[in-house]
């Protein structure tokens, strides 16, 4: 049914309001404060009522006061020097920057109008005077204006990373993705993109969208697809795509990056390096896992209560513990599970008297047996080992080569340490060398040495089967082509080689450059061998992006904000380009809020 539109009537005036047109409808607006109502306050009632209650010693007036203060206000609409209009795109641009710094804060658009304006009056009135409250009378910061102003500045953004796509200097792209699900149940597909920018590397923030029905990499690739033919994004152009191991992901035949190399076959598929580290660790002999999982279950008794909880951490503080509580393990976490143990094997002494207290008679041998605490040991070490692996896999701005350096370098150790175990040394592994050398008797530990040796060799051949030897050829042509061989090169880009590497200013390029900035510099000249070198340094290598965004996205779509449609807040709090706020105040009509 469509709403009634009221008309202004000059008599309005004797309450002090005149009209003002706003997104093509007519409103009241305030001579005194200049307030703009909704429309439908054009009502004499409603009019009066905002005189009585915002300026009842004016109530009394006649319509020649309120006339006097209506050419006032249209002088200061048509104002020639500019002033009034500069004041009005002032309130513009202050409105797009509360809204970017909530959007970034990840708090509701409401607190612009119940907390923020509230406060900074109050700051003003109190710091400068009553006087200079009334220059804040234009800044709009309701909670539809604020929904306004963030929607602006995401479209604003993905303009511009669309505008640098399409004209980034190489003409490629790669992309990572992954799917999760908000707390209303509803799978989302978030999306970055890496491309080359002034010289360098830049990663962005593409999309954030809800996959409707299923999550089937054919669903997936629609709407990936879909997003594309919008904004004229071509496929070939994408050189790397990076997902996690889901069936949907990459599947041989109809996973998503089968169907991608489908439509364009040169681009590289990525397994994320950090979910492959994960799952190749997760290997144990029987031994070291009955440890584990009875260490868990002794955390759990503690942690499962909350009163257990309580009177573990009294103990703590009466022993004088470095440490107050346990940590617990969750599969979903990572690093949850080496710092559970750390944490255990630390607070063993008080969780031995508190578990005794307990009557927790089960775990005793996890304090008493000194083989156990030498298996807990050797956990702990490995662990922290695992852990640190896995961090130095995490991060921004990394490549498939330095990731695939650390992994050769974790391989390489694994073989060391199998080495030193046969020759029955126990230094790489510091919390459990210590304890050895410590212990009150002298530990038999030679059935150690073969736990830990099964250990290592099963580990050895899992990180192998998930991190296979790749050959790469182009690698070493890519970190450095002046030491690489052109029996290396392609064909087709062998003659482009030579000169490269005989050509001196490239030589310079490349001693004053970084790797990416030298590769971006050289394809200007030798495009052909440049876009080899390319290919190696843009795809993801993990899914790393798209994990941190899932963290801010369950911030900003919580139960109590479990209808926000997150995309336009996401983008703005998370993206590196930065909304064009100015030009976006210049091209907005001014329109105080109601």
């Amino acid at each position: 049914m469509s709403v009634r539109k009221r008309k202004y009537s000059d008599e309005f005036l004797k309450w002090g309001f005149t009209d003002i047109v706003n997104a093509g409808m007519e409103r009241p607006q305030c001579v005194v404060c200049l307030e703009v109502l909704a429309h439908e306050s054009m009502k004499p009632a409603k009019l009066q009522r905002h005189l009585e209650t915002k300026h009842p010693d004016l109530k009394d007036k006649s319509i020649d006061f309120f006339k006097a203060k209506l050419i006032g206000v249209k002088s200061r609409r048509l104002d020639h020097t500019g002033l009034f209009q500069n004041k009005n795109l002032a309130a513009i641009e202050a409105s797009y920057t509360v809204a970017l710094r909530i959007a970034r804060a990840k708090k509701p658009h409401t607190i612009a109008e119940n907390l923020i304006f509230p406060c900074t009056k109050d700051i003003v009135r109190l710091m400068i005077g009553p006087e200079a409250v009334n220059k804040l009378s234009p800044l709009s910061v309701s909670n539809n204006t604020i929904k306004r102003r963030i929607t602006d500045m995401s479209e604003d953004i993905l303009c511009q990373v669309i505008q640098e796509l399409k004209e980034t200097p190489t003409g490629l792209f790669s992309m990572q993705l992954d799917e999760t699900t908000d707390v209303t149940n509803f799978a989302q597909l978030l999306v970055y993109v890496r491309y080359y920018k002034n010289g360098k590397i830049k990663e962005e923030f593409l999309f954030c969208k809800p996959l409707q029905t299923s999550t089937t990499a054919a669903d997936i690739f629609d709407l990936i697809d879909d997003f594309f033919n919008e904004h004229s994004i071509k496929w070939e152009k994408l050189c790397g795509v990076c997902t996690d191991g889901a069936p949907a992901m990459l599947g041989c035949k109809s996973g998503f990056q089968s169907l991608v190399k489908k439509v364009t076959p040169e681009v590289i598929g990525t397994h994320c390096m950090i979910h492959r580290q994960v799952l190749a660790t997760k290997t144990l002999p029987e031994p070291f896992k009955e440890v584990l999982n009875r260490v868990i279950k002794a955390v759990n008794v503690v942690k499962s209560r909350p009163l257990a909880t309580r009177l573990f951490k009294v103990l703590c503080e009466d022993m004088g513990s470095t440490h107050e509580a346990l940590l617990f393990h969750t599969e979903v976490r990572w690093l949850s599970k080496g710092k559970a143990l750390k944490r255990f094997f630390e607070l063993r002494g008080e969780l031995q008297i508190f578990l005794a207290s307990q009557n927790a008679s089960e775990y005793e041998s996890l304090f008493t047996d000194e083989f156990t605490l030498c298996k807990l040991a050797y956990l702990v070490d490995m662990f922290e080992i695992f852990n640190s692996v896995n961090t130095g896999l995490q991060g921004k701005e990394s490549t498939i080569i330095t990731l695939s350096e650390k992994i050769s370098s974790f391989k390489m150790k694994l073989e060391l340490w199998i080495t030193k175990i046969n020759q029955k040394k126990l230094y790489m592994f510091p919390t459990l060398a210590q304890f050895v050398e410590e212990a009150a008797n002298e530990i038999n530990i030679d059935d150690l040495y073969g736990l830990i040796q099964e250990h290592l060799e099963n580990l050895t051949v899992r990180i192998r089967s998930y991190f296979p030897d790749e050959c790469c050829k182009s690698f070493s042509l890519t970190i450095n082509p002046f030491n690489a061989s052109v029996s290396n090169v392609p064909e087709a880009a062998e003659e482009e080689f030579i000169d490269l590497k005989n050509t001196f200013e490239a030589k310079s390029w490349f001693g004053e450059l970084q790797l990416q900035e030298f590769w971006a510099e050289s394809f200007k000249k030798f495009p052909v061998i440049s876009e080899i070198a390319i290919r190696n340094l843009l795809p993801f290598p993990t899914t790393y992006l798209c994990e941190t965004a899932f963290s801010q996205l369950l911030i900003l779509k919580n139960k109590y904000r479990n209808k926000l449609n997150l995309e336009d807040d996401l983008r703005c709090a998370i993206s590196t380009t930065e909304p064009r706020i100015e030009l976006l105040a210049k091209k907005m009509q001014y329109q105080p809020s109601h």
